[in-house]
């Protein structure tokens, strides 16, 4: 998932930290805001329409002969960056105290629907003006390892991002509130746990009324699918299990249709959690929604065990993938150290990413070689990865490659297909890598 509309919040599984009902409720900065009685759609969280996009390709259009060519470039990452808020639309939209506080001891007050009252003052609110700088790093040569310059002097360029966290006022009543999730697309290690922290960090802020919409998109047109009502009772265990509580499946109805049973069921605030296509799909519901100026909002879950989302330090399902395919990778080093001048090959899941790949062969530490999409490589040449292996089979007698299923790609034949999610389906490098070495190294054992 290179990027991420620019509509569509991100979030991380550990909800009662991040905000909710009417706060940004992601590591990345995005917000969930709450609206009037007037019937209109918002926005509830931006990334950058190409979010992508690094610092350098940005800088391709900056004139570095104006002086004040950085206050520009900087003017411009805020603005990519910049989130929308309900304020926007209605200038005059009345805030409320938050009802999120982890010291909650008492009932709603009932002078407030919605409201806890508290026994004391709550400092563990986020100020809306705090940021958090995405790179840490100051480089002082476009030479140094890792350096992405601006400008041929390598000139340093602070970029900052909302923080992310619980707001002192929001702008939905949580009894107002009927908020839906939905799981699409294929299975990830966390879904249940995710599932089971949205519904907890919605009751902490007071929200009642939350269901699953079972099987993806397909459960909002399929009559024979019923929505799940969801309460911290339901999902206190969930995380135990693995799959999901409420089922995934791809494709779906419309996008009309949905919004359709969306009007229908009366919910105003929807969890989605999937990929590139759900998230997609994600953005069209937004879009939909707003012309027909119902207040619905949109909330994304990047569905990714690749960990390749910006501005998230991780994505669910990541440690789980690396721990598995160290069990992949010691059982290679095992038959390839047994056996005489053993290869063993282990490919493993990133598509645009090597993440699981380098996490998981740094754990290992049985892997010689680690091949990942991020970094181009030869396989032939005095300085390929053929003429390494047979270097470490002189020096130790065997080795271990691990290669990510996207790396390498340009030394395999381009193909048009596309599995059902759109995505173009690669040539396998794994396959390609074990039957080079096998034509170079004939006589050894290749697994």
């Amino acid at each position: 998932m290179g990027s991420i509309s620019h509509v569509i919040t991100t979030t991380l599984p550990h909800l009662p930290s991040t905000r909710s009902l009417g706060f940004p409720i992601s590591h990345s900065n995005s917000r969930l805001l709450s609206l009037p009685p007037t019937r209109v759609a918002k926005k509830v969280g931006v990334f950058a329409e190409h979010s992508s996009r690094s610092s350098t390709a940005s800088a391709a259009s900056v004139d570095f002969s104006d002086p004040d060519w950085k206050i520009k470039f900087q003017e411009d990452w805020e603005a990519r960056f910049r989130l929308p808020h309900l304020t926007d639309i209605f200038p005059n939209a009345p805030p409320i105290p938050s009802t999120f506080c982890l010291k909650m001891r008492t009932p709603i007050d009932r002078d407030f629907p919605g409201h806890y009252s508290l026994d004391e003052e709550w400092h563990g609110y986020i100020n809306n003006n705090d940021r958090v700088l995405l790179k840490t790093i100051y480089y002082s040569s476009p030479t140094s390892a890792g350096a992405e310059c601006i400008d041929p002097d390598c000139t340093w360029v602070e970029q900052w991002v909302h923080r992310a966290g619980p707001r002192e006022k929001i702008y939905y009543k949580p009894e107002e509130v009927k908020a839906a999730i939905v799981t699409c697309g294929g299975l990830c290690p966390g879904l249940n746990d995710v599932i089971r922290q949205i519904v907890i960090t919605l009751e902490i802020y007071g929200v009642k009324n939350i269901v699953g919409i079972p099987f993806g998109y397909r459960g909002f047109s399929d009559k024979e699918l019923t929505e799940v009502p969801l309460s911290r009772k339901v999902v206190q265990n969930i995380h135990l299990s693995g799959g999901s509580l409420l089922g995934v499946s791809r494709g779906g109805p419309g996008v009309s249709d949905i919004v359709d049973s969306l009007e229908k069921r009366g919910i105003n605030m929807l969890f989605v959690l999937g990929g590139n296509g759900t998230h997609a799909g994600a953005n069209a519901i937004h879009h939909e929604c707003r012309k027909r100026r119902l207040k619905v909002s949109v909330i994304g879950v990047p569905k990714t065990i690749d960990n390749d989302i910006l501005l998230m330090d991780k994505t669910f399902g990541f440690d789980t993938a690396v721990e598995e395919a160290q069990r992949a990778i010691n059982s290679a080093y095992i038959e390839a150290h047994s056996a005489y001048h053993g290869i063993g090959v282990v490919k493993l899941m990133g598509r645009s990413s090597g993440f699981i790949a380098m996490q998981a062969s740094l754990s290992s530490g049985q892997v010689d070689i680690c091949l990942i999409p991020e970094v181009p490589f030869n396989l032939h040449g005095p300085h390929g990865v053929l003429s390494h292996l047979k270097y470490l089979l002189e020096t130790k007698g065997s080795a271990v490659v691990c290669v990510a299923e996207g790396a390498g790609q340009n030394l395999l034949q381009k193909t048009n297909a596309t599995d059902a999610s759109g995505n173009v389906v690669f040539g396998d490098i794994g396959v390609y890598i074990q039957q080079e070495v096998c034509a170079m190294f004939m006589g050894h054992t290749i697994i």
